[in-house]
């Protein structure tokens, strides 16, 4: 695909008031997105209720229909294990949806952004994986996000994917918010200790797409063929899952919980439907290099979460607190 320089006037328009769609927008990717976008221009949230995203004809509809500059994919089917069982609409929603959006939006020449996962690896690399490596994915959620990266891939679009990992926030169904629960429900909590990832806040993640997107419609980073592509982006740092849980209830008076005792143990102490890589930690080498953009370190990132919730509640009536 041609590389298409924005004049002068194209940025400026596009900069003062761009119209950005934002799909998956009532979840916690979604509710950042909106949150971190606000001001920068003419803001369309999508959800089910509006769209369904499954639909590829209606898909089609809908994005013509509202003739954005950014599309922000935030939707995606993340329930890993029921994904075994439901491989059609995990594919309907993570690789035909993706394509579909990839083909629109480069009818109307503007820049796709989506997200996609570290599950695309199988884990068996020791250091962390950067967008070179090969990927492998052990299960039907990952092999799906890989097909729909490739089908954007293969429109030709302006486009970025980001790949992420451990995504939570202070909203949404999140392991930070299973523990929180799961902490008023039991003495003891045994969490798997030998997967190793990087907690990544839907906040990082939201106000570094801002950024990234930013600069690139007011045409910083020079044409398309020198920035589109896939990028991983997660916060700095890592660690297991017992070590995350370890953090969460570090921060479990402010949360308002009593912490459990935490008992690590393996993955096959553990079994699930769908396998899980040991080892997820991306480098964000390439992001870093090539926009300038780092996201904080997990533990900073899961005390400004903490923060939030803390604060939320205290505002809360008092006979809706959790």
């Amino acid at each position: 695909m041609g590389a298409h320089r924005m004049t002068k006037e194209e940025s400026t328009v596009l900069t003062s008031s761009p119209r950005i769609l934002i799909l998956g927008a009532a979840g916690q990717l979604g509710r950042a997105l909106r949150r971190s976008f606000a001001g920068i221009g003419s803001i369309i949230a999508a959800d089910r209720t509006l769209v369904d995203i499954a639909d590829g004809p209606r898909l089609r509809e809908f994005v013509r229909g509202t003739q954005p500059a950014v599309i922000l994919n935030a939707a995606a089917y993340t329930a890993v294990d029921r994904a075994e069982s439901e491989p059609e609409q995990a594919r309907a929603i993570n690789t035909a949806c993706p394509g579909i959006l990839a083909e629109e939006a480069k009818a109307l020449n503007a820049l796709l952004v989506h997200y996609s996962t570290d599950y695309v690896f199988d884990g068996s690399k020791s250091g962390p994986w950067t967008e070179d490596d090969a990927t492998n994915p052990l299960s039907v959620y990952g092999s799906s996000k890989l097909a729909g990266e490739r089908a954007i891939q293969a429109v030709g679009v302006r486009y970025l994917i980001f790949r992420t990992s451990w995504v939570y926030g202070p909203q949404g169904n999140n392991f930070l918010f299973t523990m929180l629960r799961l902490a008023g429900q039991r003495d003891k909590l045994s969490i798997v200790n030998d997967q190793i990832g990087a907690p990544t806040t839907s906040i990082e993640l939201a106000d570094a797409t801002r950024a990234i997107v930013e600069g690139i419609l007011a045409d910083r980073f020079g044409a398309t063929e020198d920035w589109a592509g896939i990028y991983h982006m997660t916060c700095a740092g890592s660690t297991s899952w017992f070590g995350f849980a370890q953090a969460i209830f570090a921060h479990a008076e402010q949360l308002g919980v009593k912490p459990p005792e935490l008992l690590p143990i393996s993955t096959e102490d553990y079994p699930t439907p769908a396998r899980r890589p040991r080892n997820s930690v991306l480098s964000n080498e390439k992001i870093n290099l090539r926009f300038g953009v780092e996201l904080a370190s997990w533990q900073a990132a899961l005390d400004a979460v903490s923060k939030q919730i803390r604060i939320s509640r205290s505002h809360a009536p008092r006979d809706t607190q959790v």
